[in-house]
C-alpha cells in the first residue's frame, strides 16, 4: 500500500486550487492571447504541414490549450514538488491529472467569461448604433 501524505487533505486541496491559476494562466496565454501570436501561428502552420506525426503533435501542442496544460502542470509539479494524496510517483501522478482538469476548468470559466462580455459589447455597441437613428425620427 502506498504511502499517504502526512499534509492534511484540505490543506492538499487549497495548493491543488492555487497552483492549478498560474498553470491555467501559462497555458491560456500562451495558446490564446496576442503576445504569442506570432510563435503560435508558425506551431500551428508546422502542425499541419510537417511530414513526420511527432513533429506534427509537438508543434500542435502549442495550439491548443488541453494539451499544453499537460506540459505546463508537470512543469509546475516539478517546481513546487507538490503531490497529491500520496507520496511518491503515485503523488505526482494524481496531482498531475488534477491539477490540469483545474487548470481547464479555470480555463473554460475564463472563456465563458469573455465571451458574455464580448457578447454584452456588441449588444452595448448595437443599442448605440440604434440611438442616433431612433433621436431622429422622433
Amino acid at each position: 500500500m502506498p504511502a499517504e501524505l502526512s499534509v492534511p487533505l484540505a490543506h492538499q486541496f487549497v495548493l491543488l486550487l492555487i497552483i492549478a491559476l498560474p498553470v491555467a494562466c501559462a497555458a491560456w496565454t500562451v495558446t490564446h492571447e496576442e503576445v504569442f501570436r506570432e510563435p503560435r501561428e508558425f506551431c500551428k502552420k508546422m502542425s499541419q504541414d510537417c511530414k513526420s506525426l511527432p513533429q506534427r503533435k509537438f508543434f500542435y501542442l502549442f495550439t491548443c490549450e488541453y494539451c499544453f496544460s499537460h506540459y505546463v502542470s508537470a512543469i509546475a509539479l516539478w517546481l513546487f514538488r507538490f503531490q497529491l494524496l500520496y507520496t511518491g510517483w503515485r503523488g505526482y501522478l494524481v496531482a498531475w491529472f488534477a491539477v490540469v482538469w483545474i487548470a481547464n476548468v479555470y480555463m473554460s470559466v475564463f472563456n465563458l467569461l469573455r465571451l458574455d462580455i464580448k457578447h454584452e459589447n456588441v449588444s452595448i455597441a448595437a443599442v448605440q448604433k440604434d440611438l442616433p437613428e431612433t433621436a431622429a425620427k422622433k
